[in-house]
């Protein structure tokens, strides 16, 4: 199947399919006029790729990911290690975004957002605060 059907079954843009083709995480078969020609296999890899991504594996992951995939003697284990791994990291990234959170839910407590000209959120944001945002964390 041509880039576009690939594209409309797998749900990626024909650009991403290009992308991923060119950094070899996905390879079309050429036809003798160069155009791609996609399988059903093919088109596998592509929805494996665009899930794994929505779940927020890296490029570098979803080649890990993919070979073990490939890999009919894979350890589950070996599996499962790369999806706890991105849940650890995900972990991390929330308990950043809860402290950012709380930081900017303080400044704007502290913000009379009125008429008036001074505001502690742009103070603590140019760093003249009073440390209201290191305060918060």
């Amino acid at each position: 199947m041509n880039i576009g059907k690939a594209a409309a079954q797998s749900g990626l843009p024909a650009k991403t399919i290009r992308y991923y083709e060119e950094i070899g995480l996905v390879v079309p078969h050429r036809l003798s006029n160069g155009y791609r020609d996609y399988d059903l296999g093919q088109v596998r890899r592509l929805q494996f790729v665009h899930r794994a991504r929505g779940l927020g594996f890296t490029i570098e992951e979803c080649r890990v990911l993919l070979s073990l995939y490939d890999d009919t003697h894979r350890s589950s284990a070996d599996v499962k290690a790369v999806a706890t791994a991105k849940i650890a990291e995900i972990d991390r990234r929330l308990e950043v975004l809860q402290s950012m959170r709380r930081t900017l839910a303080h400044l704007a407590e502290t913000c009379h957002g009125d008429d008036r000209p001074d505001c502690p959120i742009l103070e603590d944001l140019a760093g003249s605060g009073d440390g209201v945002a290191d305060a918060a964390e």
